[in-house]
C-alpha cells in the first residue's frame, strides 16, 4: 500500500488527475505532517512530489518512506525547487503546498471539483496560521489573506495564487513556465507565476478551499522585513517587463501594449 493514499481508496479517483508538489529543503518534521494530512484525503492525490533542494536533514527519506516521489533540485530557492515540481508532475492539474502546510480532509476533493469546469486555469485560496497565538491567528490570517490578495492583485491586474494553497492545470503551467525567474534569488514563486498567469488565465480565488499555514514570517522582524523585500524584487522583475499601468490598460481595453523586454 503506498501510503500517501487512503487505505480506504479501492477505485481511481474520479476527476481531473491530481499532483501534488511539495518543495522542501530541511523540515522533515513537518513534511511528515504534510504527508500523513494527505494520506487522509477523501480524495487522494495521484501522485505527490516532494523536490528535494539540498536537505542535509531526513526529509528526503520520510517522503520516501511516506510512498511520494522524490525529485531533486539542487539550485537552492523556492523558485527552482517549485518549478522542478512542476516540471516534473504527470498529473492534469498540478497541486501546490509547502511542508508545513496544514490541509483539511476535504483539500483535494475540493480542488477536484473545482477543475472539472474546462475553462478554469487556476485555483488558490487563504490559509489560518494554526502557529500563532488564538487571540490574533484569526486577525493575522485575515489581513495576511486580504492584503496579499488585493494587494498583490493591484499590482499584477489579475488574482494572485498563494504559495501554501493552489492549484494549476498542466497546461496552464506548460503555456507560462518560459516566463518564471525560475533561478532568481529573493523572490517570492507564487507571485512570480502569477504575473506570468494574470495576462491570460482564469485564476479563481475560493475562501472556502482553506489550508493550515505557520506564521513563520511573524517568528522575528527579520522574517517579516526579508518576506517584504522579496516582494518589492519580485515586482520589479515583472514590471520592467510591464507596469501594472500597462497592465490595468490592457485588462480595461482588452489591448496589449508593446512590452518592455529585459
Amino acid at each position: 500500500m503506498n501510503p500517501v493514499r487512503r487505505a480506504d481508496a479501492t477505485r481511481p479517483p474520479s476527476g481531473p488527475s491530481l499532483s501534488v508538489v511539495i518543495p522542501v529543503l530541511d523540515d522533515a518534521a513537518a513534511l511528515a505532517e504534510c504527508l500523513a494530512l494527505l494520506a487522509r484525503q477523501t480524495r487522494p492525490a495521484d501522485e505527490v512530489i516532494v523536490v528535494d533542494n539540498g536537505c542535509s536533514d531526513a526529509s528526503a527519506q520520510v517522503a520516501l518512506d511516506a510512498g511520494a516521489r522524490v525529485v531533486t533540485e539542487p539550485r537552492r530557492g523556492i523558485p527552482a525547487a517549485a518549478a522542478a515540481g512542476y516540471d516534473a508532475a504527470a498529473g492534469e492539474v498540478i497541486v501546490r503546498c509547502d511542508a508545513d502546510t496544514r490541509p483539511p480532509e476535504d483539500w483535494l476533493a475540493r480542488i477536484s471539483a473545482a477543475f472539472a469546469d474546462p475553462g478554469l486555469d487556476a485555483l488558490t485560496g487563504p490559509g489560518r496560521f494554526y502557529d500563532v497565538p488564538r487571540p490574533v491567528a484569526w486577525l493575522a490570517s485575515a489581513a495576511y489573506s486580504s492584503g496579499y490578495r488585493f494587494g498583490a492583485g493591484a499590482a499584477l491586474a489579475g488574482v494572485p495564487v498563494w504559495g501554501s494553497n493552489f492549484a494549476i492545470r498542466r497546461t496552464a503551467w506548460t503555456r507560462c513556465a518560459a516566463g518564471i525567474h525560475r533561478h532568481g534569488v529573493g523572490i517570492h514563486d507564487d507571485l512570480d507565476l502569477s504575473f506570468q498567469l494574470a495576462p491570460w488565465a482564469n485564476v479563481r480565488f475560493d475562501r472556502q478551499l482553506s489550508v493550515g499555514a505557520a506564521g513563520r514570517m511573524f517568528a522575528d522582524a527579520g522574517a517579516f522585513a526579508r518576506r517584504f523585500r522579496w516582494a518589492f524584487a519580485t515586482l520589479r522583475l515583472n514590471w520592467a517587463v510591464q507596469s501594472a499601468a500597462q497592465r490595468w490598460l490592457e485588462r480595461a481595453t482588452g489591448r496589449r501594449p508593446a512590452l518592455r523586454r529585459t
